[in-house]
């Protein structure tokens, strides 16, 4: 389906005292809205979602989602956004992979010396979207966070690939780079060490686990009528709801 303006806009003016904007900056402003404007949406056939036939937790749904999401062809069905916030409340969002889901609640690791390890330092609560546009699929999931121990951490990164030891050697995440060639050059002796040595330790690396309070699964609709199941935890169980799109 693609969303077509009813009509060509022209550009608005620009506030009194603000600098005239170029012709060409208008032109590119201009077509770039018409890009957005053009872009298909959800326009082949998306799988149905019966709410009342789906069970009591939200763990096994959300399994058999991004399985058949991987089925259909998404690639990398466990890249996720992962928000969080600082000690003021100022939000920062990435995008990252899910290590696991478990009874536990969802895996994912970092750095603990990262932007996203400092804020849930300061602030241990996250919130998690999984998008997979081949099905129209959506899947929030918030709630607090909690660090894994040393041990545990460790071996959730030896369980990774060659690439992921590799990069979590290098270390340093978030902090100002001097050069590309400064990176090229810690990633080549990186690589060299987790070839050397797979059970090479990286003290800063911590698996997080975030409890679900929250889970939200939202299947797309060509027509807009999508569907909406909320997962809500109260006491030892799960309330579910049905939310308008």
């Amino acid at each position: 389906m693609t969303d077509h303006p009813a009509r060509r806009e022209t550009p608005d003016p620009a506030p009194a005292g603000s600098p005239a904007a170029h012709p060409a900056d208008e032109d590119g402003a201009r077509a770039f809205r018409e890009l957005l404007r053009g872009l298909r949406v959800w326009d082949t056939e998306l799988p149905s979602f019966d709410p009342a036939a789906v069970p009591d937790d939200p763990l096994p749904l959300f399994r058999q989602w991004l399985r058949e999401a991987a089925e259909a062809g998404v690639t990398e069905p466990h890249t996720m956004t992962l928000a969080t916030a600082d000690a003021a409340g100022t939000p920062s969002v990435r995008t990252l992979m899910l290590h696991d889901a478990d009874e536990r609640g969802w895996h994912f690791a970092s750095h603990r010396g990262s932007r996203k390890g400092r804020e849930l330092r300061a602030r241990p609560r996250a919130a998690l979207g999984f998008y997979w546009p081949a099905v129209g699929r959506q899947v929030r999931v918030c709630g607090p966070v909690t660090a894994a121990g040393p041990e545990e951490s460790a071996a959730d990164l030896h369980h990774r690939s060659t690439g992921a030891l590799a990069a979590a050697l290098v270390g340093r995440q978030s902090e100002v780079l001097g050069s590309v060639e400064e990176l090229a050059r810690a990633s080549e002796a990186a690589w060299e060490r987790a070839r050397r040595e797979p059970e090479a330790p990286v003290p800063s690396w911590t698996l997080y686990v975030l409890d679900p309070e929250e889970v939200e699964f939202f299947q797309g609709d060509a027509q807009r009528r999508h569907v909406r199941l909320n997962y809500r935890r109260e006491g030892g169980h799960w309330v579910r709801e049905l939310l308008w799109p």
